[in-house]
């Protein structure tokens, strides 16, 4: 059963990056110096360099209403609240209670208290934002639960359990996700849409079916030559920016793109 799973990972993603596969399945195992938060923090964060670019390419400013919808383990949230300087308002959300729990303290254990009174957490379905919210945030960044390929290959337990079924299965539940967001964000606000996902499922196939769905949204360039950003190879997508590993030295996967909603006159 395994051997079966592990062939049809292999030739899943073999078949998407062809050749390219092999260099891009060693550079998940590379070993990276962590990116670290701490300008601002009680003590430094660290979190991979691709991620921290996610974040920052959301373009939070001071006073900004946000929300961080699927915000755990909490590393996008710090880079999110760091921006607001504690004006503004900051929606930090994770569904999981266990996951809740590690945000919760993440944030106390790295935001002094004027960087964190204007941050709520909560604990609601993504999926479901747009049913109770509409058109309230400012700027919102959904970095979707995915199939996270790096983790499936250092687990056996997980290689041996994975599916193709998987990658679609995420895929119909991050474009909820984004519907949801897309419903939430105020008309010329705008939405960043991360995973750290190398199946094109996930990334470019959810914004394209958001995109034939909801014209009221469209896609917003993103801006690679300033802030962490500048220090990684973002390649273009259809839609946005993927930075892999294997020509970042490690740090990645990250796709992200970035989403304004259309003002209606």
């Amino acid at each position: 059963m395994g051997k079966k799973n592990k062939i049809s990972f292999e030739g899943f993603y073999s078949e998407i990056y062809g050749e390219r596969w092999k260099s891009l399945k060693e550079g998940l195992f590379y070993e990276t110096e962590a990116f670290c938060l701490d300008s601002g923090l009680l003590k430094p964060y660290f979190l991979d360099k691709a991620s921290a670019a996610a974040a920052e390419a959301l373009d939070v400013q001071p006073g900004d209403d946000v929300l961080d919808m699927c915000a755990a383990p909490g590393g996008k949230t710090l880079k999110i609240a760091l921006a607001l300087q504690g004006s503004g308002r900051l929606k930090s959300n994770d569904r999981s209670s266990d996951r809740r729990r590690r945000l919760k303290d993440v944030i106390e254990t790295h935001l002094p208290p004027e960087l964190r009174s204007n941050i709520s957490i909560t604990g609601f379905d993504a999926a479901k934002w747009g049913l109770f919210e509409q058109n309230v945030y400012d700027k919102i960044l959904l970095d979707a639960p995915c199939s996270s390929e790096e983790h499936v290959l250092k687990s056996p337990a997980h290689l041996n359990q994975w599916s193709p079924a998987r990658t679609k299965q995420l895929a119909l539940q991050a474009h909820a996700m984004l519907a949801a967001a897309v419903t939430a964000v105020k008309p010329g606000g705008a939405i960043l849409y991360s995973t750290c996902a190398l199946s094109p499922l996930e990334n470019d196939g959810v914004i394209e079916k958001l995109l034939k769905k909801r014209s009221i949204v469209r896609i917003d360039k993103i801006e690679t030559g300033q802030g962490v950003l500048k220090t990684l190879l973002a390649e273009n997508t259809g839609y946005g920016l993927h930075i892999l590993p294997d020509s970042n030295g490690g740090y990645g996967p990250i796709f992200m793109a970035r989403l304004i909603k259309n003002v209606i006159m």
